[in-house]
């Protein structure tokens, strides 16, 4: 066992110093430099929906991209606070509120297609390219996220995972409405908005298992 003026001496020669992370604000938007290009990107490659500037004009459209990209902010800012020890609680639920707008948005919009056009509004069908789409354009984001996270403390590695892809994932979301043309509320909450929370909750699962607490250079 080493003594106390051993252990003094060994880390005051040896320990070295300690660079304070950026606050979470800031560690976002270095993350938002890294995700948004590869969704600009991503656009490019698959080319612009043809109804993209209608769409744009319709308010319920654009809520639930707002929304979309208000959760992908809020939850990376989440995912880096719940990296530094002592961070206040509520930080924690940041995209709580444009998660709900985004969830209730589509579900107020199957309702009203339920209303109008009875089960033939909620009829499901097959749109098996949601799920690689979202996994594929947030991929870099994501791998983005779990570099940086790894330089703080991720003291609860299955919620900042969680946090971090669900970042990841709404942000691919939106992404993947400029390009794909598929209206349909219950489709859209099926396939898109369910590929977000499947990715998200997956990651999450395993989120221990990549991520644990390392000390590093700030991101």
């Amino acid at each position: 066992m080493v003594d106390t003026e051993t252990l003094i001496e060994t880390l005051a020669r040896e320990a070295r110093p300690v660079k304070r992370l950026p606050p979470p604000g800031r560690r976002v938007v270095r993350w938002l430099a890294v995700g948004l290009p590869v969704i600009a990107l991503f656009g490019v490659i698959m080319g612009a929906r043809p109804d993209l500037a209608e769409k744009l004009a319709e308010p319920v459209f654009l809520l639930q991209l707002l929304a979309g990209l208000a959760t992908a902010v809020c939850a990376a800012f989440a995912a880096f606070a719940s990296c530094v020890p002592g961070a206040p609680k509520w930080t924690l639920w940041l995209p709580a509120a444009p998660l709900a707008v985004w969830i209730g948005s589509l579900g107020r919009q199957c309702w009203q297609d339920w209303l109008a056009f009875g089960p033939e509004g909620v009829v499901f069908h097959p749109d098996l390219i949601c799920l690689p789409i979202i996994a594929m354009v947030g991929a870099a984001p994501a791998i983005a996220m779990v570099a940086m996270v790894r330089r703080g403390a991720p003291l609860t590695p299955r919620l900042t995972a969680f946090l971090g892809a669900l970042a990841a994932a709404a942000l691919a979301y939106v992404g993947l409405r400029l390009v794909h043309p598929q209206d349909a509320a219950f489709m859209v909450f099926v396939w898109q908005f369910g590929s977000v929370a499947l990715f998200a909750s997956v990651v999450g699962a395993f989120g221990r298992r990549f991520l644990s607490w390392r000390h590093g250079a700030a991101a």
